[in-house]
């Protein structure tokens, strides 16, 4: 019994000793790792803890102050459009006609036809700025205010359009000062940044979406609102139909683009969303402000990209540049001494990387600007000064289709009929393209007249088969200069 107690005894008194050795071990290691902790921080030195990043500003304070500045936009339009003249006799034969007979007699009648979008106000005077395609064509555009404030009628004007840029400025005869958005800066907006559109999509007023911005100087795309100039930031913000001409702001609440379109096979939002960016929205807005439209310099060339065969075939350093497919006729590059074949490497010491940069950087410069560009011509680099022209209105929708081809045989050509050269083929025309063949791959089609074969004129079929069996026998790919209805272009042929 009395060993019982005097174990039990000890075990209470060596108890509270483990506890309080544990205690110091912890305090003491805890000192340790505190002392050691600078030296591991220098030596990753170079790893940027993302916990010493300001602080995300709240959504909530964001949408409060951008929404005021976006507004609702609803179009309508009067169309006439022909229907059915009604029967004077109506039967169950009726229907059977309309049907089979759908020309059958038929009155005009009057249609109205309604749209929607968004806006963003640029200026307390009353300025917005909107989508293009949201005002184009309407006869009556009607502008809600956040605060249900609408203007209309004769208190709603057009000031200028853009399809280029799909842009487009309203401005509204306001009696107080407007809360106009804040502009961020292009330079600033970075892929993976937090992006909120506001707008109102199908309608519903001051919509708050958050996303992220997903890409930048997006180009190239087949879209239906049809800008020719594009530098689009792709985002993940939900964006929908009446979403177009709204704001896209960063979490300071600055404007960073105007939301343009989407990508999707449904027609609502897949994630997938363009806007125009800011630097692009102040420079056209402004202009529009000013003059009422955009002016803009034009070299007077069709240029084309450089795919991988044409930088084979010319010898070229890499793809970057674009192809002088056409002098254009007395107009500043032919007239500077540009031909077809030149290769643009460079405008006023900017490199060129594709078509789309290179037209954006060209309309950048006034009217009137000597702008010098660096080209390559038959493996030689040279530059020239050139003053550019006023970029005409039409010469967008004249534009030719780019292709970018790779191929070579399985055509058939020959020579030019008087009639055909009369209407100025000057050389030989191909007649057919057998499907499959490395020419019909290469998007050579029936009807192509052949101007140029490896830098050689082809004016006849002598001269075209005597450059085709050299090329041939060289195995190398080959550059082909083509007309193709009024527009000329080279294809790059690989055997």
């Amino acid at each position: 019994m009395t060993r019982r107690i005097s174990f039990a005894l000890a075990g209470a008194l060596m108890a509270p000793a483990v506890i309080v050795a544990f205690v110091l071990g912890m305090i003491l290691a805890g000192a340790l790792s505190c002392g050691a902790g600078p030296a591991r921080a220098e030596e990753g030195a170079t790893v940027r803890l993302l916990t010493d990043a300001a602080p995300v500003a709240s959504f909530a304070d964001v949408a409060e102050a951008v929404t005021p500045s976006v507004v609702n936009i609803s179009t309508e339009k009067t169309v006439r459009v022909n229907r059915w003249a009604p029967s004077p006799a109506p039967g169950p034969f009726e229907e059977f006609f309309r049907h089979f007979f759908p020309d059958g007699p038929q009155v005009p009648q009057e249609q109205e036809r309604s749209g929607m979008g968004s806006g963003v106000i640029i200026s307390p005077d009353g300025y917005i700025v909107t989508n293009n395609h949201v005002v184009a064509d309407f006869d009556r555009i009607v502008v809600r205010l956040s605060d249900d404030t609408e203007f209309k009628s004769d208190r709603v004007e057009v000031v200028g359009r853009d399809p280029q840029t799909d842009l487009a400025v309203l401005k509204v005869k306001a009696d107080r000062k407007l809360p106009a958005i804040r502009f961020g800066r292009a330079e600033d907006v970075r892929v993976g940044d937090w992006a909120i559109a506001v707008g109102n999509p199908f309608g519903l007023q001051s919509t708050v979406t958050v996303g992220v911005v997903s890409a930048k100087g997006r180009s190239g795309l087949p879209l239906r609102e049809g800008p020719s100039y594009q530098d689009f930031i792709q985002t993940d913000a939900s964006i929908n139909p009446g979403n177009s001409g709204g704001a896209l702001v960063n979490v300071r609440g600055e404007l960073i683009g105007v939301n343009s379109a989407i990508r999707s096979p449904v027609g609502a939002n897949v994630g997938i969303g363009f806007a125009v960016p800011v630097d692009m929205v102040m420079s056209v807005t402004e202009q529009l402000m000013t003059h009422g439209r955009v002016v803009r310099g034009f070299l007077g060339i069709r240029p084309q990209p450089v795919t991988k065969a044409i930088r084979e075939a010319m010898g070229l350093r890499s793809t970057a540049g674009v192809l002088v497919s056409e002098a254009i006729k007395d107009q500043p590059a032919e007239k500077a001494g540009m031909k077809a074949g030149d290769v643009i490497t460079a405008v006023d010491g900017t490199p060129v990387r594709d078509v789309e940069q290179f037209r954006r950087k060209v309309a950048e410069y006034a009217p009137g600007t000597a702008v010098e560009f660096t080209f390559v011509r038959e493996r030689r680099e040279m530059k020239k000064r050139v003053r550019l022209a006023e970029f005409p209105d039409e010469q967008a929708r004249q534009e030719p289709a780019r292709t970018e081809p790779e191929g070579w045989f399985g055509m058939r050509p020959r020579a030019a009929t008087a009639a055909e050269r009369n209407q100025g083929a000057s050389g030989v025309v191909v007649e057919s393209v057998e499907p499959g063949s490395p020419a019909a791959e290469a998007g050579i089609r029936p009807g192509d007249v052949i101007l140029e074969l490896g830098g050689r004129a082809t004016p006849g079929m002598k001269e075209f088969d005597d450059a085709a069996r050299a090329e041939a026998k060289a195995g190398r790919a080959v550059l082909v200069r083509i007309q193709r209805g009024e527009n000329r272009l080279f294809l790059a042929i690989e055997p």
